[in-house]
């Protein structure tokens, strides 16, 4: 994964994409994010207009790294009706149709807030996909529910099709590897 702090610029005159995981790895199911992207990174190859970023709980910190993109692809847990390890895609208008609610903790994703920003200023990505889980718990620990883990394969194939309607191909990695899940490690 990209250990850059935003999206790299892409080549004069190419579209910037960025494939964004959130999530706390230290709770539970809510390591969704930085689970998918850990095997996304593991299994492809992008072009350099794409970063592949775990950007962990970053509040309202997202802003900065939608700003500037032409396309993002977010990846994290959802509060949906459904049974654990359900996927849900919103597009960037269905996050945006409804006013934002007060934020509850520090660590609130703060999504819908970071694109309503980006596009105030003028320069956030104008298409989005959220790829999103319901969890099936988000408690103090390591580790995903067995749905919300085979979940994980089904997003990251969501996260490539995503990419394909917007003309990026993905290349698999050759040898492929298993993700390097670090906060699963003994």
């Amino acid at each position: 994964m990209s250990d850059e702090g935003r999206a790299e610029e892409g080549i004069e005159g190419q579209r910037r994409l960025a494939v964004i995981g959130l999530g706390n790895v230290l709770m539970g199911d809510d390591a969704f994010g930085p689970t998918v992207m850990g095997a996304v990174d593991a299994q492809y190859e992008f072009p350099p207009e794409v970063a592949v970023l775990d950007l962990g709980t970053p509040g309202l910190d997202l802003t900065p790294y939608l700003l500037g993109l032409d396309a993002a692809v977010i990846v994290d847990t959802v509060n949906a009706s459904g049974a654990a390890g359900t996927i849900v895609l919103y597009r960037r208008d269905e996050i945006l149709k409804t006013p934002p609610q007060p934020r509850l903790s520090p660590h609130d994703p703060g999504l819908k807030e970071a694109l309503l920003t980006v596009a105030f200023a003028g320069g956030g990505p104008r298409e989005v996909l959220l790829i999103g889980v319901v969890p099936g718990k988000v408690t103090t620990g390591i580790g995903l529910t067995a749905a919300v883990r085979a979940a994980v394969a089904e997003a990251a194939a969501e996260v490539v099709r995503e990419l394909a309607r917007l003309g990026v191909r993905a290349r698999s990695r050759s040898p492929q590897s298993p993700p390097d899940l670090w906060w699963e490690r003994p």
